[in-house]
């Protein structure tokens, strides 16, 4: 089978485009990135990474002492601007890079939430009042999440698509908040406030808004969930009354930190759920990034990657993950440059072209994509996020056919 396989794939791609594989250049191994700072600045923070680790986005400071939404690719920190305001900053990206939203100040020094794309920052407005905070984006860039005030003062989660912002409502509470929005669009998590005043994470789908609950205590916030809207990720209080990273799913919330001190927020999660990302408190306090997994439980990207940090740098927090799990984003300490910088973590897994994530890109990926050919939805077989299993899914296993065998 594996011999007729490569007879096909050199049947499809032919010898100029094997030819051409060498001058893609990526590499399949672990790397770090620091992605440095504005020009003059002396900071930066990432929040939100593209499905192919290509562009990441967050924000810094400035040679001005303003603090302003990037957007990072081939090595250049591009300043995104703002609304005649001071400051600004990004917190989410689309699949391809194209869309980054976050927050503009405009000149009266009031936040807005902002949409921006080839160079236009676009003002999604409120719902009647005055500030609002964008969030999250879908994987296509056309819906946005996020919170804004309405007339009465008080935030609501939004969902704005096409132009018109939806007020999602806050349950029988005083206040809601949107912090991430699933690849298609459809599902909305975040966090409302009781009467009482008390933090809950919730899901909202097809206009119904979920309370998930806590791990036995009293306040939860839900911060990521996955492509498909079924595993929500946050951090909620246990019946110790600790703050811990949680994963929810199947009505189900389980507490991912077992240690016994020290607390722990989860980020994102992989477009399928099995990934989470965060940060967790160390034996003194100081916040180490991790990374988590059924199998392997929570782990420290500080050891896991010790190799690639001799320098004395750190790992501080993880704050976005790509689709497929292979990249992260977030912010630590640059040693080298003796300041909190945004890094881009590339794992090195899976491989390009892996679907079923076994280390080898062989005959049973391709076989995957050819099986779901033409579906729509977003999957492991979409291997760049767009939606549908198409050509380009396809090319993609096949340029890195054999990879890891």
């Amino acid at each position: 089978m594996k011999r007729a396989t490569h007879i096909v794939v050199r049947a499809l791609l032919g010898a100029s485009v094997f030819a051409s594989l060498a001058a893609v250049g990526w590499s399949q191994q672990p790397s770090i990135t620091w992605l440095g700072v504005l020009p003059g600045g002396g900071f930066s923070e990432a929040t939100g990474v593209s499905a192919d680790g290509r562009v990441v986005v967050g924000g810094g400071s400035n040679g001005a002492g303003q603090i302003r939404a990037f957007r990072w690719e081939n090595g250049v920190l591009q300043d995104l601007g703002a609304f005649g305001g001071d400051f600004s900053f990004a917190h989410s990206v689309s699949a391809d890079g194209r869309v980054v939203v976050g927050a503009a100040w405009n000149a009266s020094g009031t936040p807005r939430a902002f949409r921006w794309e080839n160079g236009n920052m676009q003002d999604l407005g409120a719902l009647g009042g005055q500030e609002s905070w964008a969030y999250g984006v879908s994987a296509d860039g056309r819906i946005v999440v996020g919170w804004a005030w309405n007339t009465n003062w008080l935030a609501r989660a939004f969902r704005w698509e096409n132009g018109s912002m939806q007020n999602l409502g806050a349950l029988n509470g005083r206040e809601s908040k949107a912090y991430s929005v699933s690849a298609d669009g459809r599902v909305v998590v975040g966090v409302w406030t009781t009467t009482a005043l008390r933090s809950r994470a919730f899901r909202w789908e097809d206009g119904a808004m979920q309370d998930l609950g806590t791990l036995g205590g009293q306040e939860s916030s839900a911060l990521g969930v996955s492509a498909d809207g079924s595993v929500v990720v946050g951090t909620a209080d246990n019946t110790a009354g600790q703050a811990r990273a949680f994963r929810w799913a199947n009505g189900s919330m389980q507490e991912l930190d077992t240690r016994d001190r020290g607390s722990s927020n989860a980020y994102s999660a992989s477009g399928d759920g099995s990934v989470v990302v965060g940060a967790a408190a160390g034996p003194r306090g100081v916040p180490s990034a991790f990374r988590w997994t059924q199998a392997t439980g929570m782990e420290d990207l500080n050891q896991l990657y010790a190799d690639l940090l001799t320098d004395g740098s750190t790992l501080d927090y993880a704050v976005a993950i790509s689709a497929n799990g292979r990249y992260i984003v977030g912010t630590g300490y640059n040693a080298a440059a003796q300041r909190g910088e945004a890094f881009l973590l590339d794992t090195g897994f899976p491989l390009r072209g892996d679907v079923d994530r076994n280390g080898c890109v062989d005959d049973a990926d391709l076989l995957q994509v050819l099986f779901a050919f033409g579906e729509r939805g977003y999957r492991n077989e979409d291997l760049n996020w767009d939606g549908i299993v198409d050509d380009a899914d396809l090319l993609e296993v096949l340029f890195n056919f054999g990879s890891g065998c």
